[in-house]
């Protein structure tokens, strides 16, 4: 169990607790000895660490990646706070509750599930219902859909954040679809639903966020397709028409080719579900910005993906 976080860390506390290993590397001191540059994280946020003593020997106990219990001294050095570390050993897998260390969705899974599989209760088209059935029915896909986030960096970046981001990109579309003449709603509910399920694959989350082999080198859009085909190849005579179209909203939900998007939307629904996904990943990405900029200006940081500062309001 862990006793402190990392949000809770002051200057001169003894801080002898648990933290998952980020990042680690070895240095060289201005001395000539050689020691540790560790990040280390919990749910709660990251924080530098340094073992400056014994650091070779301490270096074959664990990896990136692992828990491990530290003996440290809260220190500041260049304005934060920093992990002055004179000991530590690898924590046992089995003994470990990531829950502590990784961060997760602040909303409840099981009802946002429930909640998105209302939506695939409303499809009438039978093909389309029938696919959506044939993922979410599937307890590895239904599982790992619940758990993973729907990126490394820039938004729903946490545990469930895929299934937070995907539930309200659905919600989305439900609306916009209201308002526009001539568009086919159940492909639209579809395209949205299943517009990421490749970062199941793309991304692993079973101790650090990070990409897959799969993920480097494939990406989630192929992955979605080579999993969208699988599926469709077990339902009977599954419409040509429809499965081109299909296929079209995720290839292309991305928007420009610059982002990784292998085509442009050129339909209706494609353009509609780019516009909503990249709306609602970039409002996760601006409010979690805000949120952790904790300091008393009207002003968060300069963001350097979005190239700009986002103003807080009074």
């Amino acid at each position: 169990m862990k006793n402190i976080y990392m949000k809770d860390i002051d200057v001169g506390d003894k801080v002898n607790d648990t933290f998952l290993v980020v990042e680690k590397n070895m240095a060289i001191s201005q001395k000539g000895s050689p020691y540790l540059n560790l990040s280390l994280r919990d749910k709660t946020g990251e924080i530098e660490g340094r073992i400056w003593d014994n650091a070779v020997a301490l270096n074959k106990l664990f990896g990136r990646g692992d828990v491990v219990d530290v003996k440290s001294r809260a220190v500041s050095y260049r304005n934060s706070i920093q992990l002055s570390i004179s000991d530590l050993k690898k924590v046992d897998s089995d003994e470990v509750d990531l829950s502590n260390f990784l961060p997760a969705s602040e909303l409840d899974v099981d009802r946002m599930f429930e909640d998105l599989m209302e939506f695939v209760e409303k499809v009438d088209t039978p093909s389309l219902k029938e696919l959506l059935y044939a993922f979410f029915k599937d307890e590895d896909i239904a599982d790992r859909f619940k758990k993973a986030p729907a990126a490394k960096g820039l938004h729903h970046c946490y545990i469930s954040g895929l299934l937070e981001h995907t539930l309200s990109v659905t919600r989305l579309i439900d609306k916009v679809a209201d308002h526009y003449e001539g568009v086919n709603r159940d492909l639209l509910i579809a395209g949205g639903i299943l517009h990421d399920i490749g970062k199941i694959r793309e991304l692993s989350f079973d101790s650090l966020i990070d990409y897959t082999d799969d993920g480097r080198l494939i990406g989630h859009i192929v992955i979605g397709i080579e999993m969208l085909d699988t599926k469709m190849a077990n339902i009977e005579d599954f419409p040509e028409q429809l499965a081109m179209e299909l296929k079209h909203t995720m290839l292309s939900h991305h928007g420009i080719l610059e982002y990784g998007s292998p085509k442009r939307p050129k339909t209706l629904e494609a353009l509609i579900i780019h516009y909503m996904d990249d709306l609602d990943a970039k409002m996760n990405a601006f409010q979690k910005f805000i949120e952790n900029s904790d300091d008393d200006s009207d002003w968060t940081p300069f963001h350097r993906l979005f190239e700009r500062f986002i103003y807080k309001g009074k």
